[in-house]
């Protein structure tokens, strides 16, 4: 069975195209669609966007 929590697990993969990734939880209620944030990436030594994945 299935498992829909209110706050899932969710990956963000970095857009600067390294493969770091970070995992955090979202609300679902708050924020039904796909999570975009600025966040360091190592990898490149610089802040670049973070895209949610599944």
């Amino acid at each position: 069975m299935a498992r829909t929590d209110v706050r899932p697990i969710i990956r963000l993969v970095s857009t600067a195209g390294t493969g770091f990734t970070y995992v955090t939880r979202k609300n679902r209620r708050n924020d039904p669609d796909r999570m975009v944030l600025r966040k360091y990436d190592p990898r490149v030594r610089r802040h670049v966007e973070f895209k949610e994945t599944r």
